[in-house]
């Protein structure tokens, strides 16, 4: 929006000097229209003889006399006369340009019409309409997408809740029960217990990023070491795949980022890289430092992602898997927060994926 505003700004400008150049070019013809007319007055009054009462002469002899002020008079009427004129346009292209952006906001899919002269104010009117009517389009799909899955997710709920009651209340009415038994059921029901954990804590994510906005708070860092840590945490999950992490870091690589946000970057990564691994495979964290950016890769084996999937990976709300295997994918928002996390470190990060790989490239500022 910035940008378009400086654009605007910039319109603005050429109009002004467009503007200036059209009264200085008018009063110019006008006062040279009139001075041609007292010259062709002058001559007309030596070629004839007068009684001194015509109207003609009268004019003459009081110009004549008056020779300075007539002057003035002339200058001045002229660039009355041209600023009425500019004035007049500029007036007729604020009445257009505003009736214009009166219509950005309408469901019409018309394009602004200007005239030739506000041929580039048209040009940004029509992109910030465009721009506008996808900003619409994406926040619907995205609110869409978000009851869609507090739906799934109130659904899920009732599984493992149903399980838990159910198990627990065989451990309570079942007096008699063998030891074997009590320990298959309370370890069922931990098991379920702890699915309706993950699934409440989609609910806690959701709400947590649509009312927070994230400010940095940057602080130096050891990456390498930070890197370590994070994959050492993912050993239980790895293992559970019978995966291999392997990072691929400079030794003792020093930055200037936030911490705990880069930290649930990472996280993300890694935990997308666990849920759509191969079992047995190889999950690869490397990072490269070059001039004042850090370039990042991470790496699995897993079925390949389509295209048209690959470009909405970082959308809110947006799961690879339709089929609401929650185990294998969260609410949606992992990436999209990454996203928005390493945009705001003014770095870029996507997704390619080809021949069972997939990688999630990253480029950040080693200083923010």
């Amino acid at each position: 929006m910035s940008k378009t505003k400086e654009q605007m700004q910039d319109i603005a400008k050429k109009l002004f000097w467009k503007q200036l150049r059209r009264f200085i070019s008018i009063s110019v013809l006008l006062t040279g229209g009139v001075l041609l007319l007292g010259v062709a007055i002058r001559w007309k009054a030596h070629q004839t003889i007068w009684h001194g009462n015509e109207m003609i002469w009268i004019m003459w002899s009081w110009i004549r006399k008056n020779w300075t002020a007539s002057i003035v008079i002339v200058v001045m009427a002229s660039a009355l006369l041209a600023a009425f004129f500019a004035l007049k346009t500029s007036y007729t292209y604020l009445e257009q340009v505003l009736e214009a952006a009166q219509t950005i906001y309408m469901k019409e899919e018309n394009t602004i019409k200007l005239p030739e002269e506000l041929r580039e104010a048209e040009v940004q009117l029509n992109d910030v309409k465009q721009q506008l009517e996808r900003n619409e389009r994406a926040a619907k799909e995205a609110e869409q997408r978000k009851n869609d899955l507090i739906v799934y997710l109130a659904h899920d709920l009732k599984t493992p809740l149903t399980s838990v009651i159910g198990y627990l209340t065989l451990l309570r009415d079942e007096g008699q029960i063998s030891e074997e038994l009590r320990t298959k059921y309370l370890s069922i029901s931990l098991e379920k217990a702890e699915h309706l954990e993950d699934l409440i804590n989609e609910f806690f994510e959701i709400t947590r990023f649509n009312l927070s906005t994230l400010t940095l708070e940057p602080s130096r860092v050891n990456l390498t070491r930070m890197l370590e840590q994070i994959t050492y945490e993912f050993k239980p999950m790895l293992d559970e795949k019978e995966l291999v992490c392997t990072l691929d870091a400079p030794k003792d690589l020093q930055v200037k980022w936030d911490v705990g946000k880069m930290q649930r970057v990472f996280d993300n990564l890694l935990r997308n890289a666990v849920n759509y691994s191969f079992e047995g495979g190889e999950i690869v964290f490397s990072v490269e430092e070059k001039d004042s950016d850090i370039e990042m890769v991470c790496m699995n084996q897993g079925n390949t992602i389509p295209e048209e999937k690959l470009s909405r990976i970082f959308e809110q709300f947006f799961r690879l898997d339709s089929a609401r295997t929650t185990r294998s994918g969260g609410a949606g928002l992992g990436l999209a927060i990454a996203k928005e996390i390493v945009e705001l470190h003014g770095g870029t990060i996507c997704a390619e994926s080809e021949n069972e790989e997939i990688r999630v490239l990253i480029k950040i500022p080693k200083e923010v």
